[in-house]
């Protein structure tokens, strides 16, 4: 499995030029102006591990194969966007089945930098773009709840599916998220979810693009935006688009005197990787070999045979046990061979719980 992240916010609040920068590839052209982005832009980019690249060292792998996120950034939104302001929503269905939302919010000033609303003003900016998801989501039950109607005439085991619908479709209308509807525990409910994929019932990070001095110290325009992520249990990036964009070119001993120079421990792409990784709850786990050494991603309190599935169905399917080394005593003890000689290679079985790091070796039987 793979992370995906869809990348929203206003015309002109730095979407683009992040995802420049987090994709180091200009896939998306930038400008000072509104709408610069008329097509979704896709990029899928490697999961930055030291551990994976330490571990492909000791094997000298052939190949090293680093989990993935995939960032899908889409047209500014502004308000009226669900009635056609602007370019529309047209392209929220490009970020339905990603797994995450991140919401871009320009925090701070600049007189050069124009500001689709003509001020600078966080809470407003999401507001605006939080209620044209909302009215997305309306307008997906608007028009499924007809032809389920029709469809359940025909079909009783479809009725119940049109009483919880109607009841969604009157929560979005009085403008409140999927995330925060009553009945989301029922089997109904989940299933119904699940098939859905509502833009407001996905996770939500917000990414404050700031300046240069916005990178430390407490701004104001930064700390609204963490009490308001706060109210939802949400989380918090900061980052200067502008400084992710110089990194670009750079090497990994130029980056870090960079970052340290700005008093950052990670970059923009780490930051909001681990920031998604821990909002959807995923650990990695990795294989080694000489052929190839690889990160998966599952979702934490996966056991082992669900953990197996991700490389192949059939290693789920035939599961017998997992040989498994917590990453620190695999690189401790220089290998497999060194774990087994002091005795902390594991022979797991079916309820096993993997834990972020282990290094595991599958066997099976099809």
């Amino acid at each position: 499995m793979g992370l995906g992240i869809g990348i929203v916010g206003l015309p002109n609040v730095g979407k683009s030029t992040l995802f420049n920068a987090l994709t180091r590839a200009q896939h998306a052209e930038s400008a000072n102006y509104p709408f610069c982005t008329i097509e979704p832009n896709k990029a899928v980019v490697p999961v930055p591990d030291d551990r994976l690249d330490r571990l492909a060292a000791m094997a000298a792998s052939q190949k090293t194969v680093h989990a993935t996120v995939e960032f899908v950034d889409i047209a500014g939104l502004v308000k009226g966007a669900s009635q056609g302001e602007g370019l529309g929503n047209k392209f929220l269905t490009n970020i339905r089945e990603t797994d995450a939302i991140l919401q871009v919010i320009r925090c701070f000033e600049d007189d050069q930098v124009v500001h689709v609303d003509g001020s600078v003003d966080p809470i407003r900016d999401i507001e605006i773009i939080e209620a044209e998801l909302v009215m997305a989501d309306y307008q997906t039950v608007e028009n499924r709840l007809p032809r389920l109607i029709k469809a359940a005439r025909g079909d009783k085991s479809l009725a119940p599916a049109v009483p919880w619908f109607e009841a969604l479709l009157e929560h979005l209308g009085a403008g409140k998220m999927v995330h925060a509807f009553e009945d989301r525990e029922s089997d109904l409910a989940v299933r119904l979810l699940g098939e859905t994929q509502f833009l407001t019932d996905k996770p939500f990070i917000y990414c404050c693009n700031v300046d240069e001095a916005g990178l430390s110290g407490s701004p104001a325009f930064v700390e609204q935006v963490e009490q308001y992520a706060a109210a939802r249990g949400a989380e918090v990036v900061r980052i200067c688009a502008k400084m992710e964009e110089d990194l670009n070119g750079m090497d990994e001993g130029e980056r870090l005197e960079f970052l340290e120079e700005y008093g950052v421990s990670a970059s923009g792409l780490d930051q909001i990787i681990q920031t998604g990784y821990r909002t959807l709850g995923l650990i990695s786990y990795f294989t080694q070999g000489p052929k190839e050494s690889r990160a998966w991603t599952i979702c934490a309190g996966d056991l082992a045979p669900r953990a197996a599935g991700v490389i192949h169905t059939d290693f789920e399917r035939g599961f017998i046990r997992a040989q498994v080394m917590a990453y620190d005593d695999f690189v401790k003890n220089e290998g497999e061979v060194g774990c087994r000689e002091v005795g902390l290679l594991r022979t797991e079985g079916r309820e096993y719980v993997v834990r972020d790091g282990d290094v595991i070796e599958f066997l099976f039987n099809v």
